[in-house]
């Protein structure tokens, strides 16, 4: 099995007064030629929105853009007519595909919005774009897995051209799962939302990551109370 640790003190910081980033990977102003991906994940963006603030209309394409909140509400508007909120609970997902403008903006005038902004790329080019919004149980993270992002339409959660799953779980201290990988040849990249765990004699805690090849299944002891985000992703970016 190999191992990437990623400390949250090693990301990359940008604060811009009403945005307060954190970059994972190599992005925007923030370059290190060590972190430009994992796999096909190229993005992983902890960000930090004042309140009537946000990113106004700009372009994407040929990239699976999703996006988790964790405490606000943003608000969404793009060049195919979708518009609408989402807050802690909910998954926003757009395949940017042949090409996609939208905006996204901190819905409130009082409090700050929290959230994950992921890129992956795709496996397919050029794809007709597309936008999807769902919801999950929040209460079902207790202690096990709920699948948010899969490469399948009928499965649970929302789908993306990609062969990847995402997986959400809140669990209690001394709790111990195991995560089995999708896709043989997958890797995984683990991030702690809260709380504190290990893999691997590794003690990961608050927005530490571990990127994992070469396994079929991991085993994670939780040491504090603590809410996770597994992302099941192939390790080869199609040309």
């Amino acid at each position: 099995m190999g191992t990437i640790i990623y400390k949250s003190e090693d990301r990359g910081h940008a604060d811009h007064g009403w945005l307060k980033a954190n970059h994972s990977f190599s992005f925007a102003g923030y370059y290190d030629p060590h972190k430009i991906h994992f796999g096909v994940l190229r993005v992983l963006n902890d960000d930090t929105v004042a309140a009537g603030m946000g990113f106004g209309m700009h372009p994407h394409d040929n990239m699976e853009i999703i996006t988790i909140p964790f405490f606000g509400t943003l608000a969404h508007k793009d060049n195919m007519g979708n518009s609408g909120t989402i807050g802690f609970g909910e998954i926003q997902v757009m395949s940017a595909g042949s090409g996609i403008t939208h905006s996204e903006f901190n819905h409130s005038r009082d409090e700050e919005v929290s959230l994950f902004q992921i890129w992956l790329f795709p496996n397919k080019k050029n794809v007709t774009p597309r936008y999807d919004q769902i919801s999950y149980d929040k209460e079902k993270l207790h202690n096990e897995w709920q699948q948010i992002i899969s490469p399948n339409p009928t499965d649970a959660g929302s789908w993306i051209h990609q062969d990847a799953w995402f997986h959400l779980g809140k669990f209690e201290a001394g709790a111990t799962t195991e995560y089995i990988i999708r896709k043989k040849g997958n890797g995984i990249y683990l991030m702690v939302i809260e709380g504190e765990i290990s893999i691997d004699e590794h003690i990961l805690s608050h927005r530490d990551a571990i990127g994992i090849t070469n396994t079929d299944s991991i085993h994670i002891h939780v040491k504090k109370p603590s809410f996770l985000l597994i992302m099941d992703i192939p390790m080869q970016i199609e040309s």
